[in-house]
């Protein structure tokens, strides 16, 4: 007659607070380098869940471009005229800040004034002639070429300043509701223009 073997009874399942004193003992039996073991494991295992939570969570919605500051300047060359951004609302609009005593606006701003003539309207662009002065911002602008509009932002250069632009030359690309899409600080590339130009369109 074969022999049975029951299986070994199971001890009750310790109380909550049981197994809270239970653990509470233990980690005080540990030496501090495994306590320490312990924790990292804990924060690694934390990591995991919140990054596990957010890629099956709802998408995150798309940071919003920042929106351009509103400007209206005088227009160089023609007195009593003022160019203002919200003449062009509903336009992407690209706006460059130079000056005629910067270095490397020499070799930007006919880039630039040779970008807008091969656009040929397609593309508008607004220059600002930030802290400079009348006669030499004029002269440099004719031998540029330039032939979009420019408007002065004299000394203390507020409208610079309120782009966060402190050295020069920098650009910006607006889209159609004039949110910056991209910016580019120091003098622009014919490959940086078409891209920021790409940027405004999907804008």
């Amino acid at each position: 007659m074969s022999e049975q073997h029951a299986d070994p009874p199971q001890a009750p399942a310790d109380p909550p607070q049981a197994s809270r004193r239970g653990w509470t003992a233990r980690l005080r039996g540990l030496s501090r380098t495994s306590k320490i073991i312990y924790a990292g494991a804990a924060v690694l295992l934390a990591l995991v869940a919140v990054v596990s939570l957010e890629s099956t969570g709802p998408a995150k919605a798309k940071h919003a471009e920042p929106l351009a500051k509103g400007f209206t300047l005088a227009e160089l060359g023609h007195p009593g005229q003022d160019i203002s951004l919200a003449g062009f609302a509903g336009k992407p609009v690209i706006v460059n800040f130079f000056a005629s005593w910067c270095i490397p606006c020499k070799r930007e701003t006919p880039l630039i004034a040779r970008f807008y003539r091969a656009a040929k309207g397609r593309v508008i662009i607004v220059g600002i002639d930030a802290n400079d002065e009348t006669g030499p911002a004029t002269r440099f602008v004719r031998a540029a070429g330039v032939s979009y509009l420019v408007g002065v932002d004299p000394s203390p250069a507020p409208t610079a300043l309120s782009y966060g632009v402190y050295a020069l030359p920098q650009t910006f690309f607006l889209n159609s509701r004039h949110r910056i899409v991209s910016r580019v600080a120091g003098a622009i590339t014919a490959k940086e223009l078409t891209a920021g130009v790409a940027a405004m369109d999907g804008g």
